[in-house]
């Protein structure tokens, strides 16, 4: 988007800056993002695509972190951020318009070492211990899938991995590629084969503002064509995630 308008500029970065409201926390998926332990800031797909998309509109870029994306959906009508990502659900399309898909993720559990659970319909028994985080996509799913016993949510990713580790967790509920990045914290963890849920990850921007909503898709179908997401991705380990196809929607 070459020689953006002021017109542009206004309907996607109001104040002057495009707020884009990002999820912090210890993983890296189409979603998380990690703090770097030099700079301080977070990294991951979402801050590069901030950048790129800021950079295009040749205005300064904020980053708004947020605990989970359930806190950003949560915030959507607070004035705080422009533009987000998010995994799409139909509880969120109530407090928030998405664009198009720019992944195409599922989630899982992560069962710790020794754990004698090896599928997802053995996490479906009473005394397993299933967490997740509260507020998000996944966690959803995982409540609808289970009968026997029930998916507790925490309100951060920090906390979660923190009972995972100290023994407390039986079942972690979160997407692929985010368990992918920390499986190598946890030797002899295992993610199990299969999903429970399937969603696109979306761009999304609060509800009511449907002229910046039809720029920012714009982008963001050009940044699937020309590789950039792919490029994304791949700079953060992210090698098996799916670009999801033009024009995908959820």
């Amino acid at each position: 988007m070459a020689n953006v308008d002021q017109r542009t500029r206004e309907l996607l970065a109001p104040t002057g800056s495009l707020r884009i409201a990002v999820a912090v926390g210890s993983a890296i998926s189409a979603v998380w993002t990690r703090r770097d332990a030099e700079a301080g800031e977070p990294r991951g797909p979402t801050v590069d695509l901030a950048r790129h998309i800021a950079e295009r509109l040749g205005v300064p870029l904020s980053l708004v972190e947020c605990a989970s994306s359930g806190e950003i959906i949560e915030t959507a009508s607070s004035g705080t951020w422009d533009v987000s990502f998010a995994p799409v659900d139909a509880e969120r399309k109530k407090l928030v318009d998405f664009g198009p898909n720019y992944f195409l993720g599922e989630s899982t559990y992560m069962v710790p070492a020794g754990s004698p659970i090896t599928s997802i319909e053995e996490v479906d028994r009473k005394g397993i211990r299933a967490y997740g985080i509260e507020n998000t996509a996944t966690i959803r799913s995982a409540r609808k899938s289970l009968k026997n016993t029930s998916a507790i949510g925490l309100q951060g990713l920090d906390e979660a991995l923190e009972r995972f580790r100290n023994g407390e967790v039986d079942a972690l509920a979160l997407g692929k590629e985010s368990l992918r990045s920390l499986l190598p914290r946890f030797p002899g963890a295992r993610m199990l084969d299969g999903h429970f849920h399937a969603a696109g990850t979306a761009v999304a921007v609060p509800k009511g503002r449907t002229e910046a909503l039809e720029i920012i898709s714009g982008m963001i179908e050009d940044l699937k064509s020309d590789g950039t997401v792919r490029r994304f991705f791949d700079a953060h380990g992210m090698e098996t995630a799916t670009v999801a196809p033009a024009g995908s929607r959820s």
